[in-house]
């Protein structure tokens, strides 16, 4: 059965990963494409993420996750949704900001990118989770969603879920 997302639930998380991040003192930033920010924006809505967000760069082209740092070469060997870029783009913010937690997300929602369409597929994500020195990746697939607003929302869950255990 596919998993279903709810909007409230998901936002409702969210304010519980941004607590916990504060009562733990970790700092965390995103370097999103698909989800346009939507990560850090979650992350924001809860009173007192000021003392735990650096900043976010939304991504969405090719040339504005290069100009932020991830290395072109990556892009072009293992294309825009890899592992491998979503790996480099945690990594970069991470860096760039200094924080103890960096999300790097890419992936195709419900079409066909035009710029990349040989290695886009719908609902196929790409993400990363750099915490301290450890860089974790994943793949996921997700079930047609009912909105661009709902695709980005599934991804924040499923980032959620990866990094809620993580911390634990």
């Amino acid at each position: 059965m596919a998993e279903q997302y709810r909007e409230q639930d998901i936002r409702n998380a969210y304010t519980k990963l941004t607590q916990i991040l504060i009562e733990k003192n970790l700092t965390i930033t995103t370097m999103e494409s698909c989800t346009a920010g939507q990560i850090a924006s979650l992350i924001t809505d809860t009173e007192g993420s000021s003392s735990i967000m650096k900043g976010a760069f939304v991504t969405y082209c090719n040339e504005a996750k290069i100009m932020m740092g991830v290395p072109a070469e990556i892009i072009n060997r293992y294309s825009v949704y890899s592992e491998e870029t979503a790996m480099a783009m945690a990594k970069v913010c991470q860096d760039k900001y200094l924080a103890d937690i960096g999300i790097g997300v890419t992936g195709t929602m419900g079409n066909v990118d035009p710029a990349n369409t040989g290695s886009s597929a719908p609902g196929k994500i790409y993400f990363a989770i750099s915490y301290k020195d450890k860089v974790l990746t994943f793949y996921k697939e997700l079930e047609p969603q009912e909105s661009r607003l709902m695709y980005k929302l599934a991804v924040a869950k499923e980032v959620y879920d990866e990094l809620i255990k993580i911390l634990s």
